[in-house]
């Protein structure tokens, strides 16, 4: 068996995430201890509003377990602006000569702060307050440079867990605010990223480093993927917290299904036994219709001993709630229960593959669809079409689906022929 792809799991979901935090964990990953110092050197000659910078890190233990924790110490005159960061951001790129995917993994990331700022301070996000500190560099520029130190950045599939946010009230520069921060918030809201409140009180999440999340996963996961880990860096928050480890866990693993990626789905149910078969029928078609995945009935016995009917559809995540508020709509239901999970789906695509028959040629669409290593699974053809053409030609049905059949062998093997040379 072949190497499954890697797969990098950001666990955000006990302690959260801050941008020095990440970066410890990418440093316990075993990155080369000169990266900071040459980081720092970058960001210092870089940022004209800073007179001095030091950047190491340290092993500390938190809940019992030995993470790396960065510490900044940096002499500013002020704090800058979005300009000043993002014109220090661009010098210090082309000190540190990161990679093209690094570099753009640094400036979509604060490009997402300062539109966060610029959302929430309806358009003052010039004046970044906290943000606008060469911390925020370090923690962006040292993520990239990490990244690309292990070889990740482009051959690695990256998740995360919902963030773990907090709660409570916390105090920056325009007072007190709930948690999460308004600009957090609008992060995770901007690009529909899941978090949760708790598991204790204060700030867990910060605006550094939820950017860089949002910009780096792929997508959220409750459960860990199927995989084989390989190495695991912790990297730690600045104080203990009450009953929690405050680290950051990162781990790197290998897929055990390499060319099959997981989707996240949600199957849809609810319980009928007073609809007919006509409406059933119809709220499938329409289920369908509206992006379901799959829909189907089942028959079975309901409250009463009354015959029912359980009316379930497979739905992607975004597609959940407007396709409940559908079965309630068609069916008069009053709950739609939701199923999270995930589906590993074969590749697949529809070609449309001209056949001849009887004298009359016509284009059938053919589903065909891939397994590992990229071998042929199947390749149906669509019955419509194989019942538009037979009444078409005038012949039966067999017949047209045995043309299409050899036709379709003859596509593929002429595709097969070409990719293989």
């Amino acid at each position: 068996m072949r190497a499954g792809k890697r797969v990098v799991l950001v666990d955000c979901g006990a302690a959260g995430i801050s941008g020095d935090m990440l970066l410890g964990a990418l440093l316990d990953l075993g990155v080369r201890e000169g990266l900071l110092s040459e980081l720092a050197q970058a960001v210092a000659n870089a940022a004209s509003w800073c007179r001095g910078l030091e950047v190491r890190a340290e092993d500390v233990i938190r809940g019992g377990f030995k993470a790396k924790r960065v510490l900044i110490k940096a002499d500013e005159k002020r704090p800058a602006t979005g300009e000043e960061l993002l014109s220090a951001l661009l010098k210090a790129l082309k000190t540190l000569s990161l990679s093209e995917q690094a570099a753009e993994l640094a400036k979509a990331t604060l490009k997402t702060l300062l539109e966060a700022e610029a959302a929430v301070h309806g358009g003052e996000g010039a004046h970044l307050h906290e943000l606008g500190s060469v911390d925020t560099l370090i923690d962006i520029l040292g993520v990239a440079a990490c990244l690309e130190e292990l070889g990740l950045l482009g051959r690695a599939d990256f998740l995360a867990t919902p963030v773990a946010v907090g709660s409570g009230l916390v105090r920056f520069s325009h007072g007190l605010t709930p948690v999460p921060a308004p600009a957090t918030l609008e992060i995770l809201r901007s690009r529909s990223f899941p978090f949760r409140g708790g598991p204790v009180e204060g700030e867990l999440a910060t605006p550094t480093g939820v950017a860089i999340l949002v910009n780096l996963a792929r997508a959220a996961v409750d459960f860990y993927p199927q995989i084989r880990p390989l190495a695991v860096g912790y990297g730690a928050g600045s104080r203990d917290l009450p009953g929690v480890p405050n680290v950051l866990r990162v781990v790197v693993g290998e897929s055990v299904s390499p060319e099959l990626a997981p989707e996240r789905v949600c199957v849809l149910e609810t319980n009928v036994d007073d609809v007919d078969g006509e409406l059933l029928g119809y709220v499938i078609e329409k289920l369908l219709s509206e992006g379901a995945l799959d829909a189907c009935v089942i028959p079975v016995v309901a409250k009463k001993n009354r015959p029912g009917h359980i009316v379930r559809a497979l739905a992607r995540e975004d597609d959940a709630a407007r396709l409940a508020a559908l079965l309630m709509k068609e069916l008069g239901t009053l709950g739609v229960r939701a199923l999270r999970c995930e589906r590993w789906a074969a590749p697949r695509e529809l070609r449309a593959i001209e056949v001849e028959v009887g004298g009359v040629r016509r284009p059938v669409r053919v589903k065909v669809a891939w397994g590992p290593d990229g071998q042929l699974l199947r390749a149906k053809p669509e019955f419509d079409d194989l019942r538009t053409l037979a009444e078409a030609a005038g012949v039966s049905l067999r017949e047209v689906r045995k043309a299409a059949e050899e036709a379709i062998r003859e596509e593929l093997a002429r595709r097969l022929g070409r990719e293989g040379s």
